[in-house]
């Protein structure tokens, strides 16, 4: 995880976390243009994010009953003003694009399967997020309408040639996705926390929820690619997590959603 000290301390931080700053070294370590992450170097580390308002409720409410089950970190407070604010503690471990990690792909491939697995075998009957599949499919059609098809992070769209025949694919087999298990919803490299190659804790869990366990395979596939640069390890990741669960013909489906967002 990447941190550049700042020199200027963010002004719109609310007042109720003011205090946290005092005499602290503040790092951005943002990932993505949606939400800036800030590290704040105090007691045992915090870490603070910024996004639209309402925008990360969900993610409070999934990381709070991760934390519940012992796979998540603590929020300390969660603030929807102009914008929304989420606190949670620093997290043990580094995350799974560390080098460390990254090194040892063989043994990355079988870690992240076999969690993953682990995960999807949890009882869920108190999961505050009943159904993810609901707000899943209404995303894909949203997006589909408002005319984004994503080619930048999927460059081959997984074999559709155009949004309308992905969208035909998915209309078409939306129903075999199933809420059956607990899932984390972007299961990819950078939220999956590791202490020496053990399970520490995972992290941006805004899509978690009771969902269908082909959307996390799906993204567990992907990342091996988009952070190693090849489809080299994309079996070895099905045979680790478990041929047994899963329908290849469902993963195309979940492609068929992906390519819209």
């Amino acid at each position: 995880m990447k941190k550049t000290l700042l020199t200027n301390i963010p002004n719109d931080i609310p007042s109720e976390l003011e205090r946290l700053i005092i005499g602290a070294k503040i790092y951005d370590s943002s990932c993505s243009p949606e939400a800036r992450v800030y590290y704040i170097d105090k007691d045992n580390g915090y870490f603070l994010k910024k996004s639209e308002k309402d925008s990360l409720k969900k993610e409070a409410v999934m990381t709070s009953y991760f934390y519940s089950k012992g796979l998540g970190t603590e929020v300390l407070n969660y603030i929807s003003d102009t914008y929304d604010w989420l606190l949670t503690a620093k997290v043990i471990g580094e995350d799974c694009t560390h080098e460390t990690y990254l090194s040892d792909p063989i043994k990355l491939c079988d870690t992240i399967a076999t969690e993953l697995r682990k995960l999807h075998e949890l009882d869920f009957s108190d999961c505050p997020v009943k159904n993810r599949i609901q707000d899943y499919l209404a995303l894909a059609e949203t997006n589909y309408k408002n005319g984004t098809y994503d080619k930048s992070a999927f460059p081959d769209s997984f074999g559709y040639r155009s949004a309308d025949e992905a969208i035909a694919v998915l209309n078409d087999g939306k129903n075999e996705l199933k809420a059956d298990v607990l899932i984390h919803g972007d299961y990819c490299l950078p939220n999956i926390m590791l202490d020496n190659w053990k399970i520490s804790k995972f992290i941006d869990l805004g899509n978690g929820g009771i969902g269908d366990r082909h959307i996390d395979i799906f993204w567990g596939i992907w990342t091996l690619w988009f952070n190693l640069k090849t489809y080299k390890y994309s079996s070895r990741f099905l045979d680790a997590y478990g041929r047994d669960k899963i329908n290849t013909d469902i993963l195309k489906i979940v492609a068929a959603a992906e390519v819209f967002g």
